[in-house]
């Protein structure tokens, strides 16, 4: 069990590499990421939007516990976050975390999702939500593991 991060777009910019691999190094199983960058669409809008979830649907496994970011999601806490993953682990399952491209995902991908979650009411550009899920993983494992990162 782990955790794959299945993400629409170009590599990481520098800035955001640097970061990932410095809460990546401090991943632990079944907290540990692997990602895989999925090309986005030459197309627009819809026919992006389809494209691209068609990708991102023949990457997950049958399996996996799907947690789609996506700005109209639910909203929850950092120790709620932990509590989630923690109980697709417990539950046997690996997790796979998807960041749509930038005209989102279809239906099919969010049917798909066993959990939707929003970071936050505002939008961010795709590249901070890679490092700030990277940074929310490695909190969520931290609070898992009851250690200190986490203050309440």
């Amino acid at each position: 069990m782990n955790i794959r991060i299945l993400a629409v777009g170009k590599k990481h910019e520098s800035w955001v590499a640097e970061g990932i691999e410095r809460y990546g190094k401090r991943l632990r199983k079944p907290f540990d990421a692997a990602w895989l960058l999925l090309p986005h669409s030459a197309r627009e809008h819809e026919a992006a939007r389809a494209e691209e979830s068609e990708r991102i649907l023949a990457k997950l496994d049958r399996d996996a516990f799907v947690v789609l970011l996506d700005e109209r999601g639910r909203n929850v806490d950092s120790p709620g976050l932990s509590r989630t993953l923690q109980g697709a682990f417990d539950a046997g399952r690996s997790v796979t975390a998807v960041i749509g491209g930038a005209y989102g995902v279809d239906d099919r991908v969010r049917a798909r999702a066993d959990f939707v979650w929003s970071l936050s009411g505002l939008v961010f550009p795709h590249q901070l939500v890679r490092l700030v899920l990277a940074e929310q993983l490695y909190r969520a494992q931290e609070i898992a593991a009851g250690r200190p990162y986490h203050h309440v």
